[in-house]
């Protein structure tokens, strides 16, 4: 017998389903890793995955705007870090060509996400005041 919980908002945001779906495929990626690179590189990657997913949340908690566009705005950039990160990751060559193309499209598609969202959290400060 499967249990229900309730759900909360932020599980009803396809950005937020996305980002966690995203996790799972950067931990995926980082395990091929070199080993060496378990204390840096891939736990700096991982981190920010989580960041996204967990800050897209917990704004989501927040009772205004401003607060939530600005945990958006977190999440956004722990997004540019991963880029960031598989950039040189992709350089050190422990990323091949077909999975940083298949990791670009899905950062592009999160990052629209997400300023859409924050656009809308900001549009929502000026028509509440």
């Amino acid at each position: 017998m499967e249990k229900t919980f309730h759900k909360y908002s932020f599980e009803n945001l396809e950005v937020w389903q996305m980002a966690k779906d995203f996790v799972k495929d950067i931990y995926l990626l980082t395990n091929t890793f070199p080993n060496f690179e378990k204390y840096s590189l891939t736990s700096h990657i991982n981190r920010a995955a989580i960041s996204i997913a967990s800050n897209i949340a917990e704004g989501s908690t927040r009772t205004n705007f401003k607060d939530q566009a600005r945990f958006s705005q977190i999440a956004y950039g722990s997004l540019m870090e991963i880029l960031c990160q598989i950039i040189i990751a992709r350089e050190l060559n422990y990323i091949n060509d077909e999975d940083y193309y298949k990791l670009r499209k899905k950062i592009e598609t999160i990052s629209f996400k997400i300023n859409s969202l924050r656009k809308y959290q900001l549009k929502k400060i000026t028509t509440k005041q």
